[in-house]
């Protein structure tokens, strides 16, 4: 048993915890952390996968309720399809140009400087984002999620794809294209 690789596992671990639920890149974080503890090889890369895994099942436990409840209404409920519909709607962008420039993606952009870039230019645009808000709190249109029209769907789901260069949080991304 390599204590090391334990090690680095747990710290690997804790980044992905820390920084899954909140505003910023889970994935940069775990690219910098396995750069600067010298967990970058294959093993690190399905590490990652599985990790984050971990992390999505812990999001649909989040959201349990929240998707049994849209699921259920779905074939009578307007509102569940309208959501449905928009979720739908948020989810194309990402596939389409997943599909197009993954593996360039993948091949270019997950490196440290790439992902210190990133922070740092999405440290700006939340202070920009930030005092745009206070500045003009009336920019503010939708207030939940169900008022949201298809054309707001389709823009977040545009926005969502800046998140394809690591650094850069979906939720964060989300968050301020909304």
């Amino acid at each position: 048993m390599d204590i090391t690789l334990l090690i680095k596992a747990a710290v690997m671990g804790i980044v992905e915890g820390l920084t899954e639920f909140l505003p910023i890149s889970s994935t940069g974080h775990l690219i910098l952390a396995g750069a600067l503890l010298g967990f970058d090889d294959e093993k690190a890369k399905v590490f990652d996968i599985a990790i984050q895994t971990g992390a999505i099942f812990a999001v649909i436990l989040v959201y349990w309720q929240k998707l049994r409840d849209t699921l259920v209404a779905l074939p009578t409920d307007r509102q569940a399809q309208q959501f449905a519909l928009n979720v739908l709607i948020a989810f194309v962008p990402a596939v389409l140009l997943g599909l197009l420039f993954g593996k360039a993606i993948k091949a270019h952009l997950f490196t440290p400087v790439v992902v210190a870039s990133t922070f740092i230019i999405g440290g700006f645009v939340i202070l920009w984002a930030e005092r745009r808000q206070k500045m003009n709190p009336a920019t503010a249109r939708i207030h939940e999620v169900e008022a949201m029209t298809m054309m707001d769907a389709l823009k977040v789901g545009l926005v969502q794809c800046l998140a394809m260069v690591p650094g850069t949080s979906r939720s964060g991304a989300t968050i301020i294209g909304g």
